[in-house]
């Protein structure tokens, strides 16, 4: 396995975007009425990352099959390091008061595409 950094240099020298991310897979740690409890702060604390640049995207994940709600969540975050994205992913009040626990990765975002509809009129918004 190469080291990240030179994984990275790769990526960039054969013209992918290799722009650094970091992810957060959240899963609960205590009952769903003890995660709920927390989830206007967890909620308040996603809306200032937001506002402050630090979040990408956030959101449940399903389980395998599609068709359930399985409880685990995904933080994209944008951050300095990967020590910058832990402190943001601890801040969360989900995982500082223990009611969910997380695994951070680094996501190096080589390819894709990303369309943005915005109604001038209307303020609508399409993904």
């Amino acid at each position: 396995m190469p080291s990240w950094a030179d994984y990275k240099a790769h990526a960039k020298e054969r013209g992918a975007l290799a722009f650094e991310a970091y992810v957060a897979v959240s899963t609960p740690a205590k009952p769903p009425e003890e995660v709920a409890q927390v989830l206007p702060d967890h909620l308040a604390y996603l809306q200032q990352l937001e506002r402050d640049g630090a979040l990408m995207f956030a959101g449940p994940l399903s389980d395998e099959t599609g068709e359930k709600m399985e409880a685990m969540g995904m933080l994209i975050l944008r951050a300095a390091s990967l020590e910058e994205a832990r402190a943001l992913a601890e801040g969360d009040p989900m995982h500082m008061t223990g009611a969910r626990s997380f695994v951070l990765r680094r996501w190096l975002i080589n390819e894709g595409s990303l369309n943005v509809g915005l109604g001038l009129s209307t303020g609508a918004i399409t993904l």
